[in-house]
């Protein structure tokens, strides 16, 4: 079994259940799961392969909740700058309609690669809308050429216009083919060892594009194969208000007469929540995947992120898609994470002072959503954090750089407060994702020509 030894880091910030930040650190890796973790003097001198990170800060790679990979095609449209959810929706989704099984596979590599070089080794992904030749087989292969590992989530539509739904009906598909799709996308290739690189969540897009009985269906499937669940649940007042108007209830109870509610399950937004469903979350083991930049890039509101952590909640990150937040540089989440979250305390406490002051997101509560809270999220036991027995799977910044210069009394903080970095080297399962800062499974030249033709013929 091949070994691989990672030394002299200048911090290891382990995020275990102790919250190690190790001077000269490094992990002893076989067969791509950690076997050894800690100062660089303890680990074996030699191995298979060794990375001198002297000067670097490793830390657990970073894992994103919630993405849309093939919404990379469709950045910054202009049409798409300056609206809220639905009307940003209604503008793309006649765009997204020509969306073909290439243009999945380009979108998912420049996505994952992206995210690769900001410091993510694991990604789960929503792709619900399956025009032309579309699959999610395509972005699975692609993930894997990439080298991260991916939670595919099949996602759909089901509730056209003519049903009362937000989506035109040229983009839904019909419930049995649905269900029968899933189930087939279950039975190839999902994997539940430690370890895996594919997992399968069923995700029906949200309450205004699928009806009640799909959901049911859907949580019924997911159930009997014990996969988890995943949908988008109350980002907007519009949501909040066709919800209402439609089902007669809020989101969050509308989700509880469907089966929508457990450990199982994980939401993406979750902005316009009270203090009882913040409870209902933390009680029935609920999880959410936060998006920042993409809630203040639709105006959607400020999740009550530090309510939910306080509560108990599961929280992950998301970078959610590349339309509404056209980035795909979980550093940069991260930082997000941080900062709205403190101008929510600002607001909230803005009549007060002193000790009556809301507490505020420190860097490392904002780089533990990003790593252990993401793992908790998915239902991830063998990565989040650096421990022996888990995956190898991590990140490495080297800190002599300008973005730094005057920040090193706390290494692991610059990384949040600092203007957002590439990683110098991505791991996954002990294998070189980015080396010395480049790719080391694409030609990114060659992929960026071939996305940005895409993009031009879908939008042009």
């Amino acid at each position: 079994m091949p070994t691989f030894l990672v030394r002299n880091a200048a911090l290891l910030a382990t995020f275990d259940n102790q919250r190690r930040e190790v001077p000269d650190g490094g992990l002893f890796i076989r067969d791509g799961f950690i076997e050894q973790v800690g100062p660089s003097s303890e680990l074996p001198e030699t191995a298979d392969e060794v990375l001198d990170l002297s000067g670097h800060i490793l830390l657990p790679g970073l894992i994103n909740t919630h993405h849309h990979f093939y919404q990379t095609l469709t950045r910054a449209v202009p049409a798409a700058q300056d609206a809220n959810l639905f009307n940003w929706l209604k503008t793309l989704y006649p765009i997204w309609a020509g969306i073909t099984s290439q243009d999945v596979h380009l979108s998912t590599q420049t996505a994952l690669s992206e995210l690769a070089l900001s410091g993510c080794t694991t990604a789960s992904d929503h792709l619900y809308i399956f025009p032309n030749d579309a699959t999610l087989d395509e972005e699975i292969r692609a993930a894997r050429e990439v080298g991260l590992r991916l939670h595919a989530s099949r996602g759909s539509m089901s509730l056209g216009e003519s049903q009362g739904g937000l989506p035109p009906d040229s983009v839904v598909e019909s419930e049995d083919t649905i269900l029968k799709d899933s189930l087939r996308l279950i039975q190839q290739y999902h994997d539940p060892n430690p370890g895996a690189m594919t997992q399968i969540v069923i995700a029906p897009c949200s309450p205004f594009s699928v009806t009640p009985e799909l959901m049911r269906q859907s949580a019924a499937l997911a159930r009997a194969h014990d996969l988890h669940m995943h949908t988008h649940l109350a980002e907007t007042q519009d949501e909040e208000q066709f919800c209402i108007e439609t089902f007669g209830h809020r989101p969050v109870a509308f989700m509880e007469t469907l089966d929508w509610i457990g450990p199982d399950v994980w939401f993406a937004h979750s902005v316009h929540m009270n203090s009882a469903e913040i409870d209902l979350y933390a009680q029935t083991g609920c999880g959410v995947a936060h998006c920042p930049s993409s809630n203040m890039r639709l105006a959607s509101g400020i999740a009550p992120i530090v309510e939910m952590l306080t509560a108990g909640v599961k929280v992950g990150l998301g970078v959610d898609g590349s339309a509404s937040n056209d980035s795909s540089h979980m550093l940069a989440e991260t930082r997000q994470a941080m900062l709205v979250s403190r101008l929510g305390a600002g607001v909230e406490g803005a009549s007060l002072s002193g000790d009556d002051v809301p507490p505020l997101m420190t860097a490392r509560q904002a780089l533990e959503i990003a790593t252990r809270g993401g793992a908790k999220v998915l239902g991830r036991e063998d990565i989040g954090s650096l421990e022996v027995g888990k995956c190898a799977d991590f990140f490495a910044v080297n800190l002599n750089r300008l973005e730094f210069a005057g920040a090193l009394l706390d290494p692991l903080a610059a990384l949040v407060f600092c203007a957002p970095v590439r990683a110098d080297h991505t791991v996954v399962g002990g294998n070189f994702v980015v080396k010395e800062g480049q790719l080391t499974n694409v030609d990114l030249p060659v992929l960026i020509e071939k996305h940005n033709q895409a993009a031009a013929r879908l939008v042009g």
